[in-house]
């Protein structure tokens, strides 16, 4: 008898007093999360950049960083972390909290052809834990080469490298990113057979060297070589970009020296952690767009030829990753390029 008094109390509680007690508190938690979403950011926010300091997506974040900082009124810090073609920021991001407190600056190579590239050795996809916020910009890039290499245009660089077969370098980030591939398909349309050297970090990593012709030609974002350009250490010998740069008017396109389509004007965009609260990343969103249409941003972008962009919402953003993602999937299955 005494067993089955127990045993019916505890049916009613679990039916009946459990659910009410959860029914009575449920506000007060609701509450108290909508609460901390609203005080939304209430401490500083870390931005990873996945590259060295110099590249592109270093120079996006930092000028990117001080206007969203004025924008939420907290500090917002950029952290770089290399390595692995962009792995260790990315595992790094897999493993933080879903707040919005820790950011990540992504990219063509980061964000998409890696999903391709090095999908055998992640444990998982960046589409998988990290959500589109918002595109940033877009950079076009340059055929460049070194002075010491004693060319001027895109003719004379094929003409060397026929007479000169397997001594020519051309740098990249690593094997499967944009300026190596965009290099491969030129190889291949111009008949030149030439040595790829990667360097692990990004585009800042290999500007000295080309400087001093260890390595002697490479696509890279304009961001990165222009002031080098202009003292006449690097040569600019094509534009990626359908019409000549104002900043470079005498530097023809990849079209006008007989190779239309080769070359790519990469993209720089943010991502936040899959699951950080809607309200959190709309916050994230529309401090960011407000931040890109800021005049100081905007000149500081123009003067290292980085064209600011924008995404219609963080949906509209992750689309486009997603489209990036199955577009340079098949180009590697093309080339048939694998990673070491």
């Amino acid at each position: 008898m005494k067993v089955h008094i127990q045993h019916r109390y505890f049916t009613l509680y679990l039916h009946i007093f459990l659910p009410l007690l959860i029914f009575l508190v449920q506000p007060f938690f609701l509450r108290n999360v909508l609460a901390q979403d609203s005080l939304f950011p209430n401490r500083p926010i870390k931005l990873i950049v996945p590259l060295a300091p110099g590249g592109a997506t270093d120079t996006v974040a930092r000028i990117f960083a001080k206007q969203l900082s004025l924008k939420l009124n907290t500090p917002v810090l950029v952290e770089n972390r290399v390595g692995a073609g962009g792995m260790i920021a990315l595992d790094s991001m897999s493993k933080v909290p879903a707040d919005g407190y820790t950011l990540f600056i992504g990219n063509l190579s980061t964000n998409a052809l890696n999903e391709t590239l090095l999908a055998g050795r992640m444990k998982k996809k960046p589409s998988e834990y990290l959500a589109g916020v918002t595109i940033l910009a877009t950079i076009p890039h340059i055929l460049v080469a070194s002075a010491q290499l004693g060319i001027s245009s895109v003719q004379e660089l094929i003409t060397y490298a026929k007479l000169n077969p397997g001594t020519v370098n051309h740098a990249s980030p690593g094997v499967g990113s944009y300026s190596m591939l965009d290099m491969l398909i030129f190889e291949k349309a111009a008949g030149l057979k030439m040595v790829h050297i990667p360097y692990n970090g990004g585009a800042g990593q290999y500007i000295v060297p080309m400087v001093s012709n260890e390595v002697q030609i490479a696509f890279i974002n304009a961001s990165s070589v222009i002031e080098m350009i202009r003292s006449q250490k690097l040569r600019a010998l094509a534009v990626t970009t359908e019409k000549r740069l104002s900043e470079l008017p005498s530097t023809p396109t990849m079209s006008e020296v007989g190779f239309p389509g080769i070359g790519t004007n990469a993209w720089q965009g943010l991502f936040a952690p899959i699951g950080t609260p809607k309200p959190v990343l709309e916050k994230l969103f529309n401090a960011s767009s407000d931040a890109l249409k800021n005049e100081e941003l905007r000149d500081a972008f123009k003067k290292q030829l980085i064209a600011p962009a924008s995404s219609a919402s963080p949906e509209d953003f992750s689309r486009f990753v997603q489209n990036e993602v199955n577009r340079w999937a098949g180009i590697l299955n093309n080339l048939d390029v694998k990673s070491d």
